[in-house]
């Protein structure tokens, strides 16, 4: 075994044989991977083996989409068998839901270049003549998945591995792993020590206990899953060819063929249990669990109703494993928060089918300093430490058992909440505030009547006239949001900066009190991070960036920091809540409960100061991502209450009312205000997003200025644009494709975001278009939920686009 490496990857399952097979695609084969048992040992191995394409995340699907085209052409690059069997999946819909959920991953997968269709019953029965299909409205039929053998197809990936040059030690734990005092990494193995540049944990069920040898834990759980296979079946013998694998909402089982056999897995919908609490012994390789059919009868009855063969039938064997969880079902990819080059490729409950594309898509991240996807939903910095211990517990259960639902927008399942509120949470619940959970914090999305509770669609639901209100209120009067979910640093120091400055491409604000909107930018000159930025004093900066990146965007922070450079860095995200008073009243408001000026030209547009709000100093920044006269109060978190108090009495003969998300979403598109995470992604440049008026090229070097400059010259395949589409019952919600105008075949783009602009009363949405399609005026068409509506591209907002309201 090598003493040094580039790699030392920690795991021999699909995920961590995965990287080590694409890591020299990309450039590096001095690649070590270590393994305490045989490869496959854990999880792997007794996986039922199910690839599908299937799943309603744009970014997701392209990782789904890598293994059954790698699965099916390993054996002719490596010789090496993968038990592959392409015999296409079939999911079942019974419900208008469900149907709208199909429509949408349906656009999803055409744009990714998965073949998929619509079926019907009679389709169905075709495909698969053992179905009891009455019940079922849809199927969705994706021929190209299929099931693999786990163990051949990683021993596979390994084959392809080894012959690019990795070394692949196995029966060899890692015991401990410390970092030197340069940044190299020792993993300390039972073979001896490697001094490598970079660790990745893809250590499966044992992940957090890796995890914990670098003084971190991981919000993973292991959930027992079992599926069993049964007795020869007389009517699979009378088949002509496999029968697709089926996936079934109502009994949440999935149903595929094991040679002449059925073989029958369940996600119990309730009691699902959770295995290991404690830690694992590290002895445990290649070993099942002890069977409790108890918990899957209701599944099992259900299965035989649908396919009645199976209640004709004996089981052979049970298959009982542990399994990964996460709290939102996605695996963890990326970099470790706070460690520099420790990185997790872990914790997928479908590693068989996420390990190629994770593998591929973590590699180009290692080698090139990003992925050619945007890896947002998996990053493992999107927990925080909020997510540990019963959050993580009671989150995967839920997960697990809802894994074959419908996930309907703005749900936010109640599992595990709440972790982090702010002085307001009761308060505003007693007013009818219905939450939405971000990185942890309970953020309010709409304000409903008593005993009014959202109707969870895909169209326009129950809350539409409410939120509706809610924008009336912010536009003719004023309203009052509590966003205390802002990620929120101090910046301070002598070179604070020059820190700043060579981060962000925007320059940093000259005077006191100035405000700017920047963007960190990763060395290719993609979007990575959007900050508020305000100068406090001539060395202190305060920043605001969105909820998911707290952790990220003080990674970026912190790691930008040259050696000796003086800036201090602080997380004050918990310190501050955040008040947001906007509307044409706002001021009226305000300047009841302080004596600060309030003028444009003591307190204009873009700038911040220091005042008192009912006796409370805090931060006032004179912003709106509503597009009105408003401000941003940032108060000590204590002291929330007292200021949101202050305020709707204040407010009260003005008509003031509170807002949430949904009011906030619609309110934004209405000034054509991009989002970060949706327009704004670490796939393209400012040069796509045509957001250049925040890049200062001529200001010095900046990370990623060199990139930029490049593309500006190359040209760019995709801009984004804004866009009116033609009203229906639904809106966008992003990820859809857009055609060429007038009936055309051939995607040209896809949305970012979109939703319903109450007070222009028109739908509205972002979307990346191939360049000759940006041009105002130009006409496409998007598909939303299986039906196509027209949309032309926007010069500008629709709502105030000169922003003389934001300068009253």
């Amino acid at each position: 075994m090598k003493s040094h490496a580039r790699v030392v990857i920690v795991g021999g399952g699909a995920m961590g044989v995965g990287l080590a097979y694409f890591l020299p695609k990309e450039g590096w084969n001095d690649v070590v991977l270590v393994e305490k048992g045989e490869l496959t040992s854990g999880s792997t191995w007794h996986a039922a083996g199910l690839i599908p394409h299937f799943i309603a995340s744009l970014n997701m699907a392209k990782v789904h989409f890598e293994a059954p085209k790698l699965y099916d052409s390993l054996e002719a690059e490596t010789g090496q068998a993968t038990g592959w069997h392409g015999c296409g999946a079939i999911r079942l819909a019974r419900t208008d839901g469900e149907v709208d959920w199909f429509h949408y991953v349906k656009g999803i997968l055409d744009q990714v270049g998965a073949e998929c269709h619509l079926i019907g019953p009679n389709e169905i029965r075709q495909l698969h003549p053992l179905l009891e299909v009455d019940d079922v409205k849809l199927g969705f039929y994706t021929p190209h998945d299929g099931h693999t053998d786990p163990t051949s197809s990683t021993n596979a990936m390994a084959a392809g591995a080894r012959a690019a040059g990795v070394e692949i030690s196995r029966r060899n734990r890692v015991t401990d792993i410390n970092q030197r005092p340069g940044g190299e990494w020792e993993v300390v193995t039972e073979k001896g020590t490697i001094v490598a540049e970079h660790v990745v944990n893809a250590a499966g069920c044992f992940c957090d206990q890796v995890q914990q040898m670098v003084g971190q834990r991981l919000p993973i759980i292991n959930m027992i899953h079992q599926y069993l296979v049964t007795e020869t079946s007389p009517q699979v013998l009378e088949l002509d060819k496999e029968i697709p694998v089926v996936r079934d909402p109502l009994a949440s089982c999935y149903y595929r063929q094991e040679q002449k056999s059925l073989l029958i897995g369940p996600y119990e919908r309730e009691n699902a249990a959770a295995w290991g609490l404690d830690g694992i012994d590290w002895g445990f390789d290649m070993e099942l669990l002890p069977p409790d059919l108890d918990r899957l009868a209701t599944s099992l009855e259900h299965a035989m109703a649908r396919i009645p063969a199976f209640g004709e039938l004996g089981i052979k064997r049970v298959v009982s494993g542990p399994i990964t969880h996460t709290p939102d079902g996605n695996f963890l990819m990326g970099p470790a928060p706070g460690l520099k080059n420790f990185w997790l490729n872990c914790a997928a409950s479908i590693g068989v089918t996420q390990g190629p594309g994770s593998g591929k898509y973590l590699a180009q991240w290692m080698v090139h300093g990003q992925s050619e996807i945007n890896v947002r939903e998996m990053d493992p910095r999107r927990f925080g430490d909020y997510a540990l211990g019963d959050y993580a517990l009671d989150k995967s259960i839920d997960e697990y058992q809802e894994m074959y639902q419908v996930r309907y927008p703005g749900e936010f399942r109640d599992a595990g909440r709440p972790q982090r509120t702010t002085p307001l949470y009761d308060k505003l619940k007693e007013q009818g505030a219905v939450y939405a959970e971000v990185f942890g914090w309970e953020r309010p999305k709409w304000f409903a009547p008593s005993g009014v509770e959202e109707d969870y669609s895909f169209r326009r639901n129950n809350t539409f006239e409410y939120v509706a209100q809610e924008c009336e209120a912010v536009r003719e009067r004023v309203g009052l949001l509590d966003l205390s979910s802002f990620s929120k640093y101090e910046v301070s120091g002598p070179d604070a900066e020059a820190l700043l400055d060579r981060l962000f491409a925007n320059r940093m604000p000259r005077r006191v009190g100035g405000i700017a909107l920047a963007h960190m930018l990763t060395e290719d000159g993609m979007i990575e991070s959007e900050c508020t930025v305000t100068r406090l004093g001539e060395d202190r900066y305060y920043l605001l960036s969105a909820a998911v990146a707290e952790l990220h965007d003080l990674d970026m922070l912190e790691h930008g920091r040259l050696d000796g450079e003086q800036a201090e860095i602080k997380n004050v995200t918990d310190a501050f809540g955040v008040l947001v008073l906007t509307g044409p009243r706002s001021r009226d408001v305000l300047g009841q409960v302080t004596d600060a000026d309030l003028g444009n030209n003591a307190f204009p547009w873009l700038s911040a100061r220091e005042i008192e709000v009912a006796g409370v100093p805090l931060r006032a920044l004179r912003v709106s991502y509503a597009g009105e006269l408003g401000w941003e109060l940032h108060t000590p978190m204590a002291e929330m209450a007292r200021v949101y108090d202050a305020l709707m009495a204040a407010g009260e003969p003005h008509g003031i009312a509170n807002f949430g998300a949904y009011a906030l979403n619609s309110l934004r598109l209405e000034k054509a205000y991009k989002g970060w995470g949706a327009e704004l992604t670490n796939e393209i440049t400012p040069v796509e997003a045509d957001i250049e008026r925040f890049v200062r090229m001529d200001k010095g070097e900046f990370v990623g200025r060199a990139a930029l400059a490049r593309r500006r010259e190359e040209g760019i395949a995709l801009k984004c644009v804004y866009l009116e589409v033609e009203d229906g019952d639904s809106d966008p919600q992003g990820n859809e494709p857009i055609y060429e105008g007038a009936g055309g075949e051939r995607i040209v783009g896809v949305s970012t975001s979109g939703g319903y602009g109450h007070a222009v009363g028109k739908t509205l949405a972002f979307a990346y278009v191939e360049p000759q399609l940006a041009e105002p005026g130009s006409q496409v068409e998007i598909e939303i939920l299986g039906g196509r509506r027209k949309a032309e591209v926007l010069a500008g907002p629709v709502y105030d686009p000169t922003n003389e309201r934001l300068k009253a």
